[in-house]
């Protein structure tokens, strides 16, 4: 080999080397970068005190959470009470996030990732919080759930171990956190606050039916088991006139209905109580595994103090007349509650109104079959 042909190789190996050299020179200054992120807050800054408003953004629907006075409403549900646990509960989780990984994301790693820009194919859930004067706070992408174990992927219901998220300021790199932040979604019965109504202590149940021999009344003159049936002469089963009276004390709301929603020749359920109020319930056609209902109180709380026992202490009657107070007060308050109900339509499971919506005939006591001779 001549002379001039091994200056040319000299020259040749000086020049690869000295850009491998640059390689591996930038990539040893990107690791202690991405290494000083680790643990890191992920949406620093962010502080419960000041967000008012939270923008939850999927492909197909939007909510918005937000902030009145001391409680959380749903604005694309008319207002609707939002269940404040679990809005604090996200807002904690938010604040909490910490970098678990950092890596660089480029174009085909967002489409695989579902970290696409929210509105276009394999978007982002957009997580936007807002201040008092409308002001961004912090906003982050959710991407595709993280699965340690490759097989629950396959599974669509199944919780994740983790998230792949974004910064839409910084569009180069993907986050792993290790919650998979399953509250943040559009859908608005993961937001409602579930507490329906409370039809308690019922004096008198009616229940009207488009076909009039399945309609029924029932009613008792105290509050104990002594219930009649109105109408043509029967025997009534005690124990499900007294299922269809106490099934009642508790309907939980499964979702909201469109608020303009018609219910077309609904069953009527009116409950007057001891209390003195009178809830109508106008019942429509089953969807599914719910009835919607539109709900009408009226009356004004009335329940009258036991009186003061002559043979107990002063401090004994005293502390029942307080106990007392409290009940009233957190009847009042729950009155209020669910008078506010009667501008929404509620989707209430039928598990729920399954014994109330019983056919007269179905409360009658079945004659035991006659003994053999």
């Amino acid at each position: 080999m001549s002379r001039q042909w091994v200056m040319v190789l000299s020259v040749l190996l000086l020049v690869v080397g000295g850009g491998a050299l640059l390689i591996f020179k930038q990539q040893q200054d990107e690791k202690p970068a991405v290494s000083a992120q680790l643990g890191q807050p992920l949406l620093k800054g962010l502080k419960a005190s000041e967000i008012t408003r939270i923008e939850i953004r999927e492909s197909k629907e939007t909510l918005t959470l937000e902030r009145k006075d001391e409680r959380w409403v749903l604005v694309e549900r008319g207002g609707f009470a939002a269940d404040l646990e679990k809005v604090s509960d996200l807002v904690i989780k938010a604040i909490e996030l910490k970098v678990g990984q950092a890596e660089p994301l480029g174009e085909k790693d967002r489409e695989r990732l579902s970290l696409n820009e929210p509105g276009k194919d394999n978007a982002a859930t957009s997580l936007v919080f807002k201040g008092a004067d409308g002001k961004v706070l912090a906003e982050l992408w959710l991407g595709k759930k993280y699965f340690k174990n490759t097989a629950d992927s396959e599974n669509p219901r199944a919780p994740g171990d983790g998230r792949f998220v974004m910064l839409p300021s910084d569009t180069r790199q993907v986050f792993l956190i290790s919650d998979p932040l399953r509250q943040a979604s559009a859908a608005s019965s993961g937001w409602i606050a579930r507490d329906g109504l409370s039809i308690e202590r019922v004096k008198v149940l009616e229940v009207k039916s488009n076909v009039p021999a399945d309609s029924y009344r029932i009613e008792r003159l105290t509050d104990g088991i002594d219930w009649k049936l109105s109408g043509p002469a029967a025997k009534l089963d005690i124990s499900r006139a007294n299922a269809a009276s106490y099934s009642l004390n508790k309907l939980e709301i499964d979702d909201l209905a469109p608020a303009d929603q018609v219910l077309t020749q609904p069953t009527v359920l009116t409950a007057s109580t001891f209390d003195g109020l009178t809830y109508v319930l106008e019942i429509g056609a089953l969807e599914g595994e719910r009835y919607p209902v539109r709900v009408k109180l009226s009356g004004t709380p009335n329940r009258t103090a036991p009186p003061a026992r002559a043979e107990a202490k002063a401090e004994e009657n005293e502390k029942r007349a307080q106990a007392f107070a409290d009940e009233v007060k957190k009847l009042e308050a729950r009155v209020a509650r669910e008078q506010a109900l009667s501008s929404f339509v509620l989707m209430i499971n039928k598990a729920k109104l399954v014994d109330t919506l019983k056919k007269r005939a179905e409360l009658l006591e079945v004659p035991k079959p006659a003994a053999k001779k």
